[in-house]
């Protein structure tokens, strides 16, 4: 089923429960209690029914979510699909590349940098031993599988005694995706000496030269590469030496200092592929968000 129909089947126009409730309310006084009668019996079949209904969209949902994610099952990794992406840029050519993602994992990369002075290409590949776990993936993966067993921990045969009850579980719930997709909306911010010294350094050959450094992450629904080019800074620039701090993206003239060396970034390069499943997700995170908050808005009414 297309990510539009799942938008269409989990996004229904929601009817209030309790909709007619201020219509009787208007009604004379000696029906009150009758219609308080009619509240109580609303709201009870709302713990009962309708919330469990719920229960059941949102975990059809979050296992499309989770699907997406294809988890591998232990001792089949190899049976994961292999997608090839294209790195490139409309307005720059000096990185290009193919990157290779089986579920969280870079598998293999081929880039090309035309290095900014000389014009030189340099290539670089993965080792053959090697890949990248791409952890972003793998935590809104986990974060996913934790919200679904929130759920399936309270099954048809559950019956809900309070609102405050709904509410705590799906707080719990609402938690969970909100992490997954932080997840994947905020990389994280490293400090120069962090790249520097990072294991994703000695993952290629041929090895990478002492001036460039390189980054992978996911931002939204981007897989991207970040290319680092650097100068080494001469012994006597103490005076106006000042080391970045912690970031995404440094940077032209951010400085750091490593093994008594110090350096500065002369030239970034940024390119970036999508990757439609993780589209699909974080689709899938908004209308399972939506759909907690819509239950919780129900039982407060």
């Amino acid at each position: 089923m297309g990510i539009v129909q799942h938008i269409k089947l989990y996004c229904p126009q929601w009817s209030v429960a309790s909709s007619d409730t201020s219509a009787r309310a208007s009604n004379t006084s000696h029906m009150t209690s009758s219609s308080e009668v009619v509240s109580e019996e609303e709201f009870n079949w709302l713990l009962k029914e309708e919330v469990h209904a719920v229960l059941k969209q949102l975990q059809d949902v979050l296992k499309e979510a989770s699907r997406r994610f294809s988890m591998p099952t232990p001792g089949l990794e190899s049976q994961l699909k292999q997608e090839n992406f294209i790195l490139g840029s409309s307005t720059m050519d000096q990185v290009k590349g193919v990157l290779t993602l089986q579920g969280d994992a870079l598998t293999q990369t081929d880039i090309n940098l035309k290095v900014a002075k000389s014009s030189q290409v340099l290539h670089f590949q993965f080792r053959e031993d090697k890949q990248w776990k791409l952890q972003q993936i793998q935590d809104a993966r986990n974060h996913v599988n934790q919200a679904l067993q929130l759920l399936s921990s309270r099954d048809e045969s559950y019956h809900f005694k309070t609102g405050a009850e709904v509410n705590k579980l799906m707080d719990a719930v609402m938690l969970q995706l909100t992490r997954a997709r932080n997840r994947l909306t905020t990389p994280a911010s490293l400090t120069l000496p962090e790249l520097a010294t990072s294991g994703l350094m000695k993952m290629f050959t041929p090895p990478m030269p002492g001036d460039v450094m390189v980054n992978f992450y996911i931002n939204l629904s981007k897989l991207c590469l970040t290319v680092y080019q650097l100068h080494v800074l001469p012994p006597n620039t103490t005076k106006n030496f000042k080391p970045a701090g912690s970031s995404v993206l440094h940077n032209p003239g951010a400085m750091f200092e490593l093994n008594n060396n110090r350096f500065e970034v002369s030239h970034v390069h940024k390119v970036e592929c999508v990757v439609p499943w993780l589209n699909d997700t974080l689709v899938f995170f908004t209308i399972s968000l939506q759909l907690c908050q819509q239950l919780k808005d129900k039982v407060s009414i």
